[in-house]
């Protein structure tokens, strides 16, 4: 790590390992049951409504309700198929699951391990910031941010660093009305506004912390302010809807078919089957046409899971940090390229049929860092590091000295193991250490300077190391 870094990061801990006024240890109690698949649902859903649904006259459930659209219409996009299943606003996984982190849920999230996570990536975020040697307002933006766990230790830590309410407001990305209530009560102790439907404000809920710090929510990044961004993407890509393709491997120049989702006609409830198309679809013809000379992209795969609406996204954030600055970081399990059937459904933590009760569990794709970056970059617009693996990241934050300054402050032995037992869970290449990846992004103009002049904290390149 460079001098910026070291010095950062030694402050860090003098600050919090230090105790509070009635001398309690700052250490905080996170639950520890963990599954290695996680989500983060956000798409581009316009005319969201602002507020939770009232039941209606349809009382049809979701399979009904998808049965009758695949009778009506005929097979639908796997894309079609997770958006209606995660955020359905009246049957959605997303829209009516109260309960879906931690032990009594389907997954748990980094953040929610420990305390240690959200820390180290404040302190990466301040640490990057010092190089822009910028002194304006800082929109600390997150996308997807599960209960806000992530943001009010990322806050924390920001208060302590001297960055208070006069220089950052938090800008929250959430498609749920649900979710957006529990991170409201959170960060904003459930004071929090939400906005009439008759008021015309690209934010749907507003609020402060106890600290004086302004919180909105959107649902949509493209409605966050175009100002300074840092912009922080945990387990959030992993949910964005797929399109999936194939082709026969035996046939080098064989056309992209979609996989589909179609009615299985053998079952007398409303079941379901993935079927191939048998002819071109719109989107094999547009993922044909674009990819098809992009052979070192799809390494020769003969199965691709691709969101577009990632690419989207990708592109957002791009075209933002070059034209009023900023920088991002995305964590995240998946791979650069190397796996081809990877669309899967967990429940309970354990493994679902993503086609058995659609609403009821979680689906999940891992994300193709492969194709983030070629999203990210094919503008010219913005520059990217790593993936690297989150173990790695983690250690060269010097999380092993966060640990035991931590350790230091406590000694109730519950703790203790809660903090070495969820570090492991962070840090250990057979958990979550090598299986979750993060991507640093930065404006492309800066790609010469970071390359040449300073090593980004956490992202080791061959040009730092020579």
């Amino acid at each position: 790590m460079n001098t910026v870094g070291r010095s950062c990061s030694s402050r860090l801990f003098k600050l919090l390992s230090a105790q509070t006024a009635s001398n309690v240890p700052r250490v905080f109690n996170r639950s520890q049951c963990y599954k290695a698949v996680n989500r983060r649902a956000i798409t581009e859903i316009k005319n969201l409504r602002r507020d939770l649904p009232n039941e209606g006259t349809d009382r049809r459930t979701l399979p009904e309700t998808l049965h009758a659209r695949i009778r009506a219409t005929g097979p639908i996009t796997v894309a079609t198929y997770m958006r209606e299943v995660l955020l359905n606003p009246t049957a959605g996984y997303y829209s009516t699951k109260d309960h879906v982190f931690g032990s009594s849920g389907d997954f748990i999230t980094a953040p929610e391990i420990g305390q240690i996570f959200g820390e180290l990536i404040a302190v990466w975020c301040i640490n990057e910031l010092q190089k822009f040697n910028y002194d304006g307002e800082i929109q600390l933006v997150e996308l997807g941010p599960g209960k806000g766990t992530l943001m009010q230790d990322m806050l924390r830590v920001f208060e302590r660093f001297g960055l208070s309410k006069d220089r950052i407001s938090v800008h929250l990305v959430e498609m749920s009305p649900h979710l957006q209530r529990v991170q409201g009560d959170r960060l904003c102790n459930g004071q929090v506004l939400r906005t009439a439907a008759d008021q015309h404000e690209p934010y749907v809920q507003q609020g402060s912390t106890s600290s004086g710090v302004a919180v909105r929510w959107y649902t949509d990044i493209v409605e966050v302010p175009k100002q300074f961004s840092i912009v922080i993407a945990n387990e959030f890509f992993d949910a964005l809807p797929v399109n999936i393709f194939c082709k026969d491997p035996a046939e080098a120049s064989a056309p992209w078919k979609e996989v589909l989702v179609d009615i299985d006609v053998k079952q007398t409830e409303p079941a379901f089957r993935f079927i191939q198309s048998t002819k071109a679809t719109p989107y094999s013809v547009v993922f044909g046409k674009r990819f098809n000379e992009k052979g070192s992209l799809l390494q020769d795969r003969n199965r691709v899971e691709i969101s577009f609406e990632m690419e989207q996204i990708a592109q957002s954030l791009a075209v933002r940090m070059d034209a009023y600055g900023g920088f991002g970081l995305v964590i995240d399990y998946g791979h650069e390229g190397n796996k081809m059937d990877t669309f899967r459904s967990f429940k309970q933590h354990k493994l679902h049929d993503p086609l058995q009760d659609p609403g009821s569990a979680d689906l999940t794709v891992d994300v193709d860092f492969g194709l983030l970056k070629h999203f990210l970059e094919q503008d010219g617009k913005a520059f990217t590091l790593g993936p690297v693996g989150q173990g790695a990241f983690l250690e060269a934050m010097q999380g092993t000295e966060r640990l035991k300054s931590l350790l230091n402050v406590t000694t109730d032995e519950k703790y203790r193991h809660m903090l070495s037992d969820g570090y492991d869970v962070l840090t250990n290449p057979d958990k979550m250490g090598e299986r979750f990846k993060l991507l640093s992004i930065f404006p492309a103009s800066l790609k010469n300077f970071l390359l040449t002049s300073n090593k980004v904290a956490g992202f080791q390149t061959k040009e730092s190391n020579q």
